[in-house]
């Protein structure tokens, strides 16, 4: 019973998950943010190398 309890109170992976669950957070604010700004990105590109 005691090697539950020790098991239960444990929290060593605790900060890997903390960690994973951040980067996610990171990846998902990169994906949405090329989402929304891809198209005007590209066009402004375009438009320099247009001009070029």
């Amino acid at each position: 019973m005691l090697t539950l309890r020790a098991l239960w109170r444990d929290e060593t992976g605790a900060q890997l998950v903390e960690y994973v669950l951040l980067a996610t957070l990171i990846a998902i604010v990169c994906i949405v943010g090329v989402t929304a700004f891809g198209q005007s990105v590209a066009a402004l590109y375009s438009n320099a190398e247009g001009s070029i």
